[in-house]
């Protein structure tokens, strides 16, 4: 598969407004995009330490996979998410390669990315995110 590097940490949050705040006054960094992915039942905010992108998760509806997650594990760690190119493809090998797909084809993600998951199960307890930036 071979991803070009880390797109992103996702870590999902239970106040996005709080959790930036930390990031921000705590850790120095810089929050330089808020936006709702509403199919996903979620409000993001990113910072970047150095080239990696930490991605903020808060649920806008406790139904959602996000305000699940926090109702079972809590905040925390959600997911890695690694860029590659030809996403479609990476899909199809990882499947051949017995990787449960919780996406069977890409979908549209936060910052026009698109993006699928594969199933933890398959990747040894690690949620994994494949993105693909086709607007570069």
């Amino acid at each position: 598969m071979k991803p070009s590097h880390i797109e992103h940490i996702g870590i999902a949050v239970k106040n996005l407004e709080e959790s930036i705040k930390y990031y921000e006054e705590v850790l120095g960094l810089k929050c330089y995009n808020i936006e709702e992915v509403k199919d996903q039942k979620v409000k993001t905010a990113f910072l970047k330490v150095g080239e990696v992108k930490i991605e903020l998760l808060e649920s806008t509806d406790p139904e959602g996979p996000i305000g699940k997650y926090i109702e079972k594990k809590g905040e925390g760690i959600h997911h890695i998410a690694f860029a590659v190119d030809n996403i479609e493809d990476k899909l199809k090998k990882a499947e051949e390669n017995g990787v449960r797909l919780i996406d069977t084809t890409p979908r549209k993600g936060a910052e026009g990315l698109d993006i699928a998951f594969l199933h933890p199960k398959s990747t040894f307890g690690v949620l994994t995110e494949l993105c693909e930036d086709k607007n570069k």
